[in-house]
């Protein structure tokens, strides 16, 4: 029986209802390696997901952006762990601590972004809840996958078997989300079946941050790369390439904007950079907290990479801003370009054809102009993080729904 409050002054009976408990949110958890990588490429899915209700928890190594991860509202967990090195302690430590963190958060559903955090991330699941009552559904966030499930990779030749066991146990009770067709079919050729396989082209880009800016005036044009300094990245190719063209007497001259990575066996040292850009035409800025700093003194935007990308979010960045592009004819770079519309594609390894292109645009002001408007109407019209960010809340509740109906 309900408890009865009778009022004094008017002898009217009422009933007290029992307090009800607020009904309880949904939780996300964010399991990325860095802060940086979540905070330049998963916060708009992030607040998008927030704003929809759901209660997001971010686990990573922390160094840069904490304080700013916590400001949007969102609970923090603080990782020990790295990209790369952490050897068979570190790595057996990670996974104790990803069960600890799956036990303690009981997350509903869990966002894995890159390669070692869906390796990590399936398996600690399993730790964490053996008999599969509690586990989260799961989205594995890959990218570049296809150069790295070459038959003829290193990478492939020692892990394609164990990698494509963690994705096919990581997306059993979710998805994995791809960027570009190459990077589906090399998860396909893996085991994964298709059905499985969802693709979201991008990160997203704010096209009201970055908006068209005019060219830069002067006689000599420049040229930015913007990426982590890695050899993989094209770095060593496009200085070359500019030598070589500065050798013919074009004025031409190349920014080179973002950090090392100490992490990563591919990376340039300060010092080769040093080297790289001891004489004139080619600059270093390190890392730039506004890339729009950048594109507001280059008129061409280059990524020669020699590996697959996802969609590589700096070109996009760069087209919204206007600038036309040269990048190399690799997964991911093909997604970003329209090859003739909005960039040039080259051949990855081929300096004397991203001379060429180079050359080309910096002699047409015209036609790098004309590519750098339809660049960002590509941007507006397929890229925006409006967009991505729907796609992405509609494969939670997707997969949520799935979970539901299985418990």
């Amino acid at each position: 029986m309900r408890p009865l409050e009778q009022t004094a002054a008017r002898g009217e009976v009422i009933l007290a209802m029992p307090p009800q408990a607020p009904e309880r949110r949904q939780k996300l958890l964010f399991l990325v390696t860095e802060d940086w990588y979540f905070w330049s490429h998963r916060l708009p899915v992030a607040r998008a997901a927030r704003d929809a209700g759901f209660e997001v928890v971010v686990a990573t190594r922390v160094q840069d952006h904490g304080e700013q991860i916590r400001a949007e509202g969102f609970r923090l967990c603080p990782l020990a762990w790295r990209r790369r090195g952490d050897g068979i302690i570190g790595a057996g430590g990670a996974l104790v601590a990803l069960s600890a963190l799956y036990r303690r958060e009981r997350p509903d559903i869990v966002h894995l972004v890159a390669l070692k955090p869906v390796l990590f991330g399936g398996i600690a699941a399993r730790l964490a809840f053996p008999r599969g009552n509690g586990r989260p559904a799961q989205i594995a966030a890959v990218t570049g996958l296809g150069s790295r499930l070459n038959p003829a990779s290193r990478f492939a030749r020692l892990g394609r078997a164990g990698l494509g066991w963690a994705l096919r146990s990581a997306v059993r009770n979710g998805r994995a989300v791809v960027q570009n067709p190459e990077d589906g079919a090399a998860l396909a050729r893996s085991g994964v079946a298709p059905a499985r396989i969802v693709l979201i082209r991008g990160s997203g880009v704010d096209t009201h941050h970055f908006t068209p800016l005019p060219e830069p005036p002067g006689r000599t044009l420049t040229v930015a790369l913007v990426a982590r300094m890695l050899r993989s990245k094209g770095v060593p190719d496009a200085v070359a390439a500019v030598r070589r063209l500065r050798a013919e007497g074009l004025a031409i001259e190349l920014i080179l904007a973002g950090p090392t990575d100490p992490d990563n066996r591919d990376s340039l040292s300060e010092a080769a950079l040093a080297a790289l850009t001891a004489e004139p035409g080619v600059e270093w800025l390190g890392r730039v907290a506004d890339v729009r700093m950048v594109w507001r003194r280059a008129a061409i935007a280059v990524l020669p990479s020699t590996y697959g990308e996802g969609v590589p979010k700096v070109l996009l960045e760069a087209a919204a801003c206007g600038r036309v592009v040269v990048a190399a004819d690799m997964p991911g770079c093909r997604e970003a370009v329209r090859a003739g519309e909005t960039g040039v594609l080259v051949p990855p390894h081929d300096i004397g054809s991203l001379a060429e292109a180079l050359s080309a645009l910096v002699r047409d002001p015209a036609r790098r102009q004309a590519m750098g408007r339809a660049g960002r109407a590509l941007v507006e019209r397929e890229f925006g993080e409006a967009g991505v960010a729907r796609q992405t809340l509609a494969l939670y509740q997707a997969v949520l729904r799935e979970r539901g109906a299985a418990r």
